[in-house]
């Protein structure tokens, strides 16, 4: 009986996917720590070489897994370099993204969830001690924003995806926070697509419907602001039930689909 084994070839190849590994591993963490800030160009790879003691094949294997997680972004020609990113909502939401795409989830699932949990996000921000000062400055200055936009349907929309944003990042709960962001951006790569698409048809909704819109943005950042948690919840419920509505009205059955983390941190910007 043949013995089982790995060959000479196949043995190289596993030794320098552990190595690549433990050099991710350590970027990984002077991302997490800060010791690297957001923006920040990594050295030369030849410099990278050298200072962890590594092959360049290890080396550029480990700065696949770190692109693959959306730590990096890999810029390649003369004037190439990794880039560092901080951890983002996004790369969490390409993450769940494809959980859900594999188990061809439709996209009215992930809209019941942001239903059932941006209502609650938007109660704790009403019971938030500092609103006064942080939250509420910034809706109004997203309301006055998306006022100056109603007819234009793509900036609108980005602006209202600002709105749901915002309250999410201001529930007051940080765990929240970065659940409803992974949710959100990954709702909000679907909604741009639909604004997309239905201003190119002429189907976008009309402008009472988008005053519509901002007026409940505006009664939501009231209740907020007077700390009444329980009709800023019924607002936001009713608020983002109707507007999945446009979204999901014309492909009912239509499935989520997860986009990098990469191209949803370029939509944003």
């Amino acid at each position: 009986m043949t013995a089982i084994g790995i060959g000479p070839e196949a043995r190289r190849r596993l030794s320098a996917r552990r190595t690549a590994e433990i050099v991710a591993e350590e970027l990984r963490r002077q991302i997490l720590d800060g010791e690297l800030a957001d923006g920040d160009l990594l050295p030369r790879q030849d410099i990278l070489v050298d200072r962890f003691r590594v092959s360049l094949v290890s080396l550029r294997e480990a700065l696949r897994i770190l692109e693959t997680e959306g730590l990096v972004s890999v810029r390649r020609g003369n004037r190439g370099g990794a880039v560092v990113h901080a951890p983002a909502k996004s790369s969490a939401a390409y993450m769940l993204g494809l959980v859900l795409q594999s188990d061809s989830v439709p996209l009215t699932d992930l809209g019941l969830a942001l239903q059932e949990l941006e209502p609650s996000c938007a109660a704790l921000a009403a019971q938030s001690p500092d609103r006064a000062t942080t939250l509420i400055p910034e809706l109004n200055k997203i309301n006055a924003l998306a006022e100056e936009h109603l007819d234009d349907a793509s900036r609108f929309t980005e602006i209202g995806r600002q709105f749901h944003h915002a309250i999410a990042g201001g529930c007051g709960n940080h765990t929240m926070a970065v659940v409803m962001g992974s949710l959100e951006a990954l709702w909000t790569s679907h909604e741009r697509q639909w604004a997309e698409q239905s201003a190119a048809e002429g189907g976008y909704p009309s402008l009472a419907e988008r005053r519509a819109v901002l007026a409940s943005h505006v009664k939501l950042t009231q209740a907020i602001e007077a700390g009444d948690a329980e009709r800023a919840r019924r607002l936001a419920s009713r608020h983002v039930s109707n507007t999945q509505a446009y979204v999901v009205a014309d492909a009912p059955d239509q499935r989520i689909q997860a986009l990098p983390a990469q191209v949803i941190q370029r939509r944003r910007r």
